[in-house]
């Protein structure tokens, strides 16, 4: 926990995937997320992933309802979620969270 309160709240966007080993979408768009995170274009925000079964604090913390989420945090604020396997809105997820 105290990790994850010294990135969210870092001047430097973060996205989070908030994961499950169970959940195939979550498995279906982790490549897609990894490849994402390697464009030149995602330099300026970190990437982190965090399991909802090891790390339930956090994930109720955040108010995680379904996997996949992705969440953008930034100086402590949530600037951006998005909710489901969706390339297309992670890759706009992204580019929202690098322009900060």
């Amino acid at each position: 926990m105290s990790q994850f309160q010294k990135i969210i709240n870092d001047s430097k966007p973060a996205v989070i995937d908030f994961w499950a080993a169970w959940c195939g979408p979550c498995r279906q768009i982790s490549p897609v997320l990894e490849n994402i995170s390697k464009e030149p274009e995602s330099s300026g925000i970190d990437f982190y992933k965090v399991d909802v079964d090891d790390h339930q604090d956090i994930a109720q913390e955040v108010g995680i309802k379904a996997m996949p989420t992705f969440v953008v945090f930034k100086d402590g604020n949530k600037v951006g979620e998005l909710v489901g396997a969706n390339p297309a809105g992670l890759k706009q997820l992204v580019q929202q969270g690098n322009a900060l």
